[in-house]
């Protein structure tokens, strides 16, 4: 498969996808391991069995400014989640099943537009859970033409072993460090052990991929951006997180410190979610960043 980035041939995608799709008969794509078989109609977690379901396919132009560029990030919304955070903004998708079930060449046929829309990017949406199918259908998708990268957009809950099936599959990783705290990621996210697998998560990707690379447009190429939202009364841990950023991955990992946390879902009734982040907290998290020499990347106004 003569990718932009990708190396792989369409056969060693497919041999991917078989090894992805055995995990799910006891499923261990996440670090919940539920051990359910999903090839039998079954649920865990997640909320979605072996099938592909999909909320929303579309050019998407309010990333990170290398990820959207000037023509768009082409997102796929995948339903379901492996985290159940209270105060998640897309949880009528993440938690209430909103989304419809396809194929996986249906999914490779609407790859295919998104490239053919000006999309710089496939941005997978949360897709840990229901990465057997699209591999299959990418592999579908590069015999069909395919040749912009592959995104990894997640919340950095993930399992060592499905990363490394991932491994030459994903261009671009995406991921969040949410939490220095296990029991606030268990009070919130409903996942006490997040904090152990997303460190050990992100080093696996950033061993995969490095720093990020973008074309001479300033197009992100491959390699990795990691996402930290801002709580209030820094519930995130936000000065420990950019801490090991900076120790384990180094200054020159790209930091996206995000200001746009809103009361939503059950946050509204949990103090303090209820309210936005103030503009001491975000500055107080501004000033860990730069203290720390974490100068790459992108902060948002308060």
């Amino acid at each position: 498969m003569p990718g932009y980035v990708r190396l792989l041939r369409t056969g060693e995608l497919l041999h991917r996808a078989q090894a992805l799709e055995a995990k799910l008969r006891r499923c261990d794509l996440c670090p919940r391991g539920c051990g359910v078989d999903r090839t039998a109609g079954r649920t865990g977690f997640c909320g979605v069995d072996a099938r592909l379901k999909v909320a929303a396919i579309n050019l998407h132009p309010w990333e990170e400014p290398p990820v959207s560029g000037t023509r768009g990030s082409g997102t796929i919304f995948f339903s379901g989640c492996t985290l159940r955070c209270i105060y998640c903004q897309n949880y009528p998708i993440s938690q209430m099943g909103v989304g419809r079930h396809m194929s996986p060449n249906e999914l490779a046929g609407q790859m295919i537009a998104l490239q053919e829309k000006g999309a710089h990017n496939i941005n997978l949406v949360t897709s840990t859970h229901q990465m057997a199918g699209f591999v299959r259908a990418l592999a579908t998708a590069a015999q069909d033409g395919l040749r912009i990268p592959v995104l990894y957009n997640t919340s950095g809950y993930e399992s060592l072993e499905t990363l490394s099936l991932l491994n030459g599959i994903v261009d671009i990783y995406l991921p969040d460090i949410k939490y220095s705290d296990p029991e606030v990621a268990h009070t919130l996210s409903a996942a006490r052990d997040y904090v152990f697998h997303n460190r050990r998560a992100l080093a696996a990707m950033w061993e995969q991929v490095g720093p990020l690379r973008t074309d001479p447009l300033g197009i992100a190429r491959r390699g990795m951006i990691v996402r930290h939202l801002v709580l209030p009364e820094d519930l995130s841990g936000t000065r420990d997180c950019l801490s090991f950023l900076a120790r384990r991955l180094g200054t020159g990992v790209w930091v996206s410190l995000m200001n746009q946390y809103f009361p939503a879902h059950k946050g509204h009734a949990t103090p303090p979610l209820d309210r936005k982040v103030s503009e001491e907290e975000y500055e107080a998290a501004f000033e860990a960043l730069t203290s720390l020499g974490l100068l790459e990347g992108f902060t948002q106004e308060c």
